[in-house]
């Protein structure tokens, strides 16, 4: 297979974040990453980052839930939990119930929570809001994404950053370079006899021509991929069918997660990826769907961040997992909650000092109802650029210099 280059992408230089939005248009295989794997294979001390977007505008003061303190009982009093029903945190915190996952990893120190994460003059719009968080823009808006940049800071070759969804985000888009697309599906080979002989077509014959040769490495590239990705991949040329990938009857996320995990083992050349999960604005009966999605991330994540841990190369790995905007402090007339402002932010892994970092928003001095930012989400990603990337966050994150001390080891 000849060396994946750039000019192999329909998304060409000069790309905009809209554009690299467009299905299938970036997307590469399993073949295309085992054989970078092979060729040139990710130094095993190399920091890889893996961004989980939660999409919809998660409610931050039912994640990491304030129960003791009277002000969040009165404004929310259906919706709010009550102190006996969340998992201790400390400082009158604690998680949502449905985060017992993430609870063990806290108390093993894996798990950082930075509090009140935002941006300046907020925007409650979905669209303009997460444009916000990907381009790592407030101010104006910009073509490329955070990501993006540094893409076209380090080179150009795509695969130093893969999305696992079935477009590309715009976080991944730079000027020059765009990161690639790897859809999550499913792949399953036949079992018992016709598996076993299916597999021997794989193996070298003597005297073999070129193409037959060619063949038979890709039945074997295949099974490796199964072993190696858990069969929750497209093999070249499948499409990926309606509605949310499953891997061994788990989530979607946990399909995406699985993937990533498989690609950190393998030592594909990538450095960054991107995972995400929906459904997040709750407007109407949030604690039940909230609850049933926070549940889903905690088994997708725990699961995920311990295989890591498991292996040199997943040590390496940090997790940063971000909403678009928190919810309004008062509950509305639906038991939900409105698009609102700061939310906590996850950091999970091997290198994360775990515990609270950032001050704790404050429930009695609301901007029009809304918590007051008390920690630049740029603050975050520069850390992640200059401690996961090795990258000097000013070539990224122009004219902004601040840092979240203490975050990363």
């Amino acid at each position: 297979m000849n060396k994946l280059t750039r000019r192999r992408f329909l998304i060409a230089s000069g790309v905009t974040a809209a554009g690299a939005l467009a299905a299938g248009a970036t997307q590469v295989d399993w073949a295309d990453l085992m054989t970078a794997a092979q060729q040139t294979p990710l130094d095993p001390k190399a920091g890889v980052l893996v961004v989980v977007t939660l999409y919809g505008g998660n409610d931050g003061l039912n994640t990491v839930v304030p129960a003791g303190d009277s002000r969040y009982q009165d404004a929310r009093p259906e919706l709010a939990y009550k102190p006996e029903e969340v998992l201790d945190l400390g400082e009158g915190l604690g998680l949502n119930p449905g985060m017992k996952g993430l609870k063990g990893l806290w108390d093993s120190e894996e798990l950082a929570i930075v509090r009140g994460v935002g941006y300046p003059k907020p925007d409650h719009s979905h669209f303009r809001s997460m444009a916000i968080w990907q381009t790592a823009s407030p101010e104006t808006s910009v073509p490329t994404g955070w990501l993006g940049r540094w893409l076209d800071t380090s080179g150009d070759d795509p695969l130093r950053a893969v999305s696992v969804e079935p477009v590309l985000p715009p976080l991944l888009a730079g000027a020059q370079t765009a990161a690639a697309s790897l859809p999550v599906g499913g792949l399953a080979l036949p079992k018992g006899a016709l598996g076993k002989s299916f597999e021997g077509l794989g193996a070298a014959q003597p005297g073999e021509g070129f193409w037959q040769a060619k063949a038979a490495k890709s039945i074997g590239d295949l099974h490796n991929a199964v072993r190696v990705l858990g069969g929750a991949v497209h093999p070249a040329g499948a499409h990926q069918a309606g509605g949310a990938p499953k891997a061994k009857g788990k989530g979607a996320l946990a399909a995406q997660l699985d993937v990533v995990a498989g690609l950190i083992e393998a030592g594909v050349p990538t450095r960054a990826y991107s995972v995400s999960l929906g459904g997040f604005d709750t407007h109407a009966d949030e604690r039940g769907t909230q609850q049933r999605l926070l549940t889903e991330l905690d088994g997708a994540l725990t699961p995920f961040v311990q295989r890591l841990g498991k292996t040199d190369r997943g040590k390496q790995a940090v997790v940063l997992v971000y909403s678009e905007f928190g919810r309004r402090v008062a509950a509305n007339a639906s038991e939900g909650t409105d698009h609102g402002t700061a939310g906590p932010v996850f950091v999970l892994g091997n290198g994360v000092r775990g515990g609270f970092h950032g001050t704790e928003p404050s429930l009695s001095d609301l901007d029009n109802g809304d918590l007051k930012q008390s920690t630049d989400f740029r603050d975050v990603y520069a850390t992640m650029l200059e401690k996961v990337l090795g990258t000097d966050a000013g070539r990224v994150l122009p004219g902004h210099s601040g840092r979240v001390d203490g975050l990363l080891a």
